[in-house]
């Protein structure tokens, strides 16, 4: 009777060793999984952000694109227009 209560020990010790190491893996992992779910997030606000100012651009939004349009239609001051 000792000696099976000393294998079953031995057999729970080593179980619990190995849900420590399973229990440290998997916060390492869902830390991982945190980490690259907010740099997932910060690409995607990132390309959201870039393709808002794309179509802006696309459209002549935009305090530059206005300036450029009526800089190249305005007449120079001897009258002619300047070549583009």
């Amino acid at each position: 009777m000792e000696r099976a209560n000393t294998e079953l020990y031995l057999e729970n010790l080593c179980i619990m060793q190995a849900n420590e190491r399973l229990r440290r893996t998997a916060q390492l992992l869902a830390q991982e999984n945190e980490q690259l779910l907010a740099d997932l997030k910060r690409k995607q606000q990132h390309m959201a952000a870039s393709s808002k100012t794309e179509a802006q651009l696309a459209k002549g939004g935009g305090p530059s694109g206005a300036n450029v349009a009526s800089a190249g239609a305005a007449p120079s001051k001897s009258g002619k227009q300047q070549p583009q």
